[in-house]
């Protein structure tokens, strides 16, 4: 899936350059989410949640991180720039939107604790309906109002019944759905190209004027989510491991359900945050794996220079 950021890119490109093809595509949106979380709810399985019940505190403190850090970081961020209104009810959204699928791909990449960041994503994800919408009340509600009873009733259709009928359809049909599993992962990517074109295509002329500070604005939450949530598992002492599964649960959301719940309940422009970082967290997921793998490989040679410069 490291074709993943190019075909994003590609896809807002797409909805930038012809909007008129995608007019009425935002009714399309939440369904198209629906289709992403039943994928998910398809690759999960029993031994996911397994790891729940063996190191609860550890998942619960990366939900405690995931709810607080990225949110937080949204609202300061917002504040920080001056963004209008609708972007910064889009930004904060999607800092209290639960954690992305794609941060288990980029936690493996990055040699860290996968059944930890599989947990942390999965609990995430079922707790958004009780935490996303009060979430976003408390932060947002001064740019733009937000109907939390809509926006629960929204996340429960388009995100919590899916993951749990794939669930259950895994759990009824796991042989026939293992065949399926190589291709899901390209479902997911199509589909939530689908979503960004379509969110691009309805604010294309705001962001000929408000690209940059968009841009901004999400490489600034990204990153300091990255930073802060590693810091948080390395605090807590869990190992490097765990450390940089934390990062990514923390610094990468599910922005295709921010885009959906902005779209919705905000503008299309408030969804213009989750369309930039659906595409730029995966890249610098990407680049920051690759920096955690490039150190273990410096860390490991080290010890074997040393010895060859004691035994010449």
């Amino acid at each position: 899936m490291t074709l993943f950021p190019l075909l994003v890119l590609l896809a807002g490109g797409l909805g930038l350059v012809t909007p008129g093809s995608f007019t009425g595509g935002a009714e399309a949106v939440p369904y198209l989410l629906g289709v992403v979380m039943f994928s998910m709810g398809l690759t999960m399985t029993l031994p996911d949640f397994r790891g729940v019940v063996r190191r609860p505190w550890v998942v619960a403190l990366g939900l405690a991180a995931q709810y607080l850090v990225m949110p937080g970081l949204g609202w300061l961020v917002a504040q920080s720039l001056s963004l209008s209104p609708e972007l910064a009810a889009g930004v904060i959204l999607v800092g209290c939107a639960p954690g992305g699928t794609a941060s288990n791909v980029v936690t493996y990449l990055a040699r860290g604790d996968v059944a930890l960041s599989v947990s942390v994503t999965s609990v995430s994800t079922l707790f958004a309906p009780l935490l996303t919408p009060p979430l976003t009340l408390f932060l947002a509600g001064e740019f733009l109002p937000v109907d939390t009873g809509s926006m629960v009733g929204d996340i429960l259709k388009t995100v919590l019944l899916p993951v749990l009928g794939g669930l259950l359809v895994r759990l009824l049909a796991g042989r026939y759905v293992a065949r399926a599993l190589p291709v899901l992962p390209w479902l997911s990517a199509i589909t939530i190209a689908a979503i960004v074109t379509i969110v691009v295509a309805g604010s294309a002329d705001a962001i000929k004027s408000a690209a940059a500070l968009v841009f901004l604005a999400v490489v600034l939450h990204n990153g300091l989510g990255l930073i802060l949530g590693y810091a948080v598992g390395r605090l807590a002492r869990l190992g490097e491991p765990a450390g940089r599964a934390m990062a990514f649960e923390v610094g990468m959301q599910n922005s295709g359900l921010a885009a959906s719940l902005a779209t919705a309940h905000f503008s299309p422009l408030a969804a213009l945050p989750a369309a930039v970082f659906s595409v730029w967290h995966n890249v610098s997921g990407a680049l920051a794996a690759a920096w955690f793998a490039h150190r273990d490989r410096r860390l490991t040679a080290a010890p074997q220079d040393a010895g060859e410069a004691r035994n010449p």
